[in-house]
């Protein structure tokens, strides 16, 4: 399958050979091969134990491959990446607004200098009316929506997501989609987006990058070329549906792949 070329972008990031083993003899990726580029939406589809968020982490610098290189091609600062986790990893004691400015406060940002960039990003959340809420009172798809604007408040150039919408119902989950490709339209940041879903995947995406378990290695490339931006019309549309099904095909292969390998995966 030929990948998404992404022409006219520069190269961001390129991982050559790139593998991880752990101290316990677990091999979490073994000679991956990828190309990030400026401006990409792609996301890392694969089954539970391929190395997505090995990857990912190895990206966001979390993390030291064991062999390979991770060959950044354009200067990215440690401090223009931005991180998403699954959980949403809020400060409890601590209101909405104190939350966001976090990563501006640990860079030595007044609270006062940093109000006008962190009410700007929860207003492109919508949540300017809750900034000064506290975690416990907000719903599940509230406190991601925290999550994402704590991650954009200092601007990043990249975006690095590991399933982030993972444990919120389907309606709450096509709404942030929505103003997740939203955002990303407007800022034109890279991002590197983990997910299990193949309907979110294609959804999001101008590329999927589907990875292989034991060890964990990139199987498979789907370029979606549907334009943005995308709504429900793309939904229901039968592009969106035969795009979804090429994609579960990759999946499938990669985990027939998996299935009979004999190395262990993380």
């Amino acid at each position: 399958m030929a990948p998404a070329m992404a022409e006219g972008r520069p190269t961001l990031l390129a991982l050559r050979g790139v593998g991880k083993a752990f101290s316990n003899g677990v091999t979490a990726l073994r000679d991956v091969d990828l190309t990030i580029r400026e401006g990409d939406f792609l996301s890392l589809l694969g089954p539970s134990g391929c190395g997505k968020s090995t990857a990912l982490r190895l990206i966001a610098g979390l993390s030291t491959q064991t062999s390979g290189a991770l060959d950044w091609r354009v200067k990215v600062d440690p401090a223009q990446i931005g991180f998403v986790f699954q959980e949403p990893t809020l400060l409890p004691w601590a209101d909405v607004f104190d939350n966001v400015w976090l990563p501006l406060r640990l860079k030595g940002v007044s609270r006062a200098k940093a109000e006008p960039a962190v009410m700007a990003v929860l207003e492109r959340v919508h949540l300017e009316r809750f900034a000064k809420v506290v975690p416990r009172e907000l719903s599940g798809g509230m406190k991601m929506r925290v999550s994402i604007a704590r991650a954009l408040v200092t601007r990043p150039r990249v975006l690095l997501m590991d399933e982030p919408f993972a444990a919120l119902d389907e309606i709450t989950r096509f709404k942030l989609n929505n103003d997740l490709l939203s955002l990303w339209q407007d800022e034109r940041f890279t991002v590197v987006f983990v997910t299990h879903s193949v309907f979110e995947s294609v959804f999001l995406s101008n590329r999927v990058v589907v990875m292989a378990a034991r060890p964990g290695r990139v199987f498979g490339e789907l370029a979606v070329d549907a334009a943005y931006p995308r709504d429900e019309g793309f939904r229901t549309s039968a592009g969106y549906a035969a795009l979804c099904r090429e994609a579960s095909d990759v999946l499938a292969g990669a985990m027939n792949a998996t299935a009979g390998s004999q190395d262990d995966g993380h």
